[in-house]
């Protein structure tokens, strides 16, 4: 799915920047909640509208996400470790909590001047938050470790990225022109790096990612 973005994402940037586009720019304040897990996040996308009716979509922007948990369990998060199951770990977090700043990407379609979809993933940026005391599982084990927020972010496409990265599908609808609410299904990854490689098979890793599904509700302001 990721792919197929990037793909659609380009195309549409090189028919931006072929014709003369109308701009609009979006704010939006959501919240989301998933299983003993949520976040907030407060967003900023500058849109080129696209086509003789201007119902497509594409923006860059940047995004500020908070991410809250109880009891969570990260995994394994190299590429060459997420891929086996075999081959992963566990790290148990009884209180997660990071704040990630990424730039991101938008794309859209306005099926009418109330009603719109579309979705939006971040790229690349920085996550800061204070260290926790986590318990390292395997098998049967579980030893005390301490961890902080993966400092740097970057989309590469599955268990290649790194750090705390957000994505929404979304839906939207304005009650004028200028204020609407806003529906989506978030899929945010965040990620934590132990004080020390944990994990020692089948290689050294001290990085533990986990993958949080959850609905999301908010407020757009077009400005």
């Amino acid at each position: 799915m990721r792919r197929l973005f990037f793909i659609i994402f380009s195309f549409a940037t090189s028919v931006a920047w072929a014709q003369s586009p109308a701009r609009v720019n979006h704010g939006s304040f959501t919240g989301a909640i998933g299983s003993g897990q949520g976040s907030v996040a407060v967003e900023y996308f500058h849109n080129w509208q696209l086509g003789q009716s201007k119902k497509f979509e594409v923006g860059l922007g940047g995004r500020l996400t908070s991410y809250f948990g109880s009891n969570q369990y990260y995994s394994s998060a190299p590429a060459s470790l997420a891929g086996d199951e075999t081959k992963t770990d566990s790290l148990l977090m009884a209180s997660a909590q990071m704040n990630a700043v990424n730039l991101a990407i938008n794309l859209g379609y306005r099926f009418s001047p109330k009603f719109g979809v579309g979705f939006n993933i971040d790229a690349l940026g920085f996550t800061f938050g204070g260290s926790k005391e986590g318990r390292y599982l395997n098998g049967n084990q579980g030893q005390l470790v301490e961890g902080k927020p993966t400092s740097f972010n970057v989309l590469l496409i599955g268990n290649n990225d790194r750090g705390t990265l957000n994505s929404e599908f979304y839906a939207r609808y304005f009650f004028n022109e200028r204020w609407g609410i806003k529906l989506a299904y978030q899929y945010l990854f965040t990620e934590y790096t132990t004080d020390v490689a944990v994990q020692q098979q089948p290689e050294a890793n001290d990085r533990f990612r986990n993958k949080a599904s959850m609905v999301s509700i908010g407020v757009t302001k077009v400005f």
